[in-house]
């Protein structure tokens, strides 16, 4: 039995910043799902990867920025319906507005309205996630899984292919 190692969700909310109950809903509803591993009934855990925990980053601070969970989620599905991930754009927030800037500085309106500018460069925010999480442990997954479709790198914050 081949194991992949992960972060449960305990670990994520200490390196996030947000508590126990966010994440679960948001795992819940789909809002974004362990790629390592999923709960299966009692006594499993959720395992999330590194590039999961950098989504759920850029959703807090989404949601810092006053954005709601419910734009969040609807610029997450627009993204997803793009075929862009979050390390192919810049998220900018302006309002409550959600837009994207992508590789060839183009920049659109994820929630077909509009207003003014808060911008999140994911890279920063890899980069200061890469050394929160040296910190914690990992934990093994029960077994290896082959990434589900849409559960790559930056892939699923609900399914961002």
């Amino acid at each position: 039995m081949t194991t992949t190692s992960g972060y449960r969700g305990p670990t994520v909310c200490k390196i996030v910043g947000i508590s126990y109950r966010q994440l679960d809903y948001w795992a819940r509803t789909g809002l974004v799902t362990p790629s390592v591993q999923e709960a299966h009934g009692s006594g499993t855990q959720r395992l999330y990867s590194f590039d999961d925990i950098v989504q759920i980053k850029v959703i807090k601070r989404l949601t810092d920025a006053g954005v709601s969970l419910q734009r969040v989620r609807m610029a997450v599905e627009d993204l997803n319906s793009r075929g862009l991930t979050l390390s192919e754009v810049t998220l900018v927030s302006v309002g409550g507005q959600v837009y994207a800037i992508d590789d060839q500085q183009q920049m659109f309106d994820l929630l077909q309205q509009g207003q003014g500018v808060f911008a999140i460069a994911i890279g920063p925010v890899v980069e200061e996630l890469r050394g929160d999480v040296t910190a914690f442990p990992t934990e093994e997954a029960e077994s290896a899984q082959e990434p589900r479709p849409g559960h790559g790198p930056f892939t699923n914050v609900a399914s961002i292919r």
